[in-house]
């Protein structure tokens, strides 16, 4: 199960390694993902989560944002902070959505 974001760069090579030694991969994500799309090298399991990819990608660009943004360190560090408390709570979610997703985790 792979970690979007700069992670799963990394992963999708170690994936790409393991397919040309003849296994057999299977990627579970959440249909509203940044980074993982699929491959002829593995199959893709999707499973849904309760937010959409605007609400995703507002959370990021607010996050680049706010780390650059000018004020106190204090100002900056709580605008932060809060961000990614925000971002947590989504990747909890997505978590949740899929150890409740009972079809896939049958398969």
């Amino acid at each position: 199960v792979p970690v979007d974001g700069s992670r799963w760069l990394s992963m999708r090579e170690v994936l790409d390694g393991l397919k040309e030694r003849g296994h057999e991969i299977v990627v579970v994500a959440p249909e509203i993902n940044v980074l993982i799309k699929p491959s002829e090298n593995f199959i893709m399991k999707m499973y849904p989560t309760p937010f959409t990819k605007e609400e995703v990608d507002a959370h990021i660009h607010s996050f680049s944002r706010e780390v650059f943004e000018e004020g106190s360190f204090l100002e900056r560090f709580l605008k932060v902070y809060q961000r990614l408390k925000s971002l947590s709570a989504i990747s909890l979610s997505t978590c949740a959505h899929l150890l409740y997703n009972k079809e896939l985790v049958r398969y």
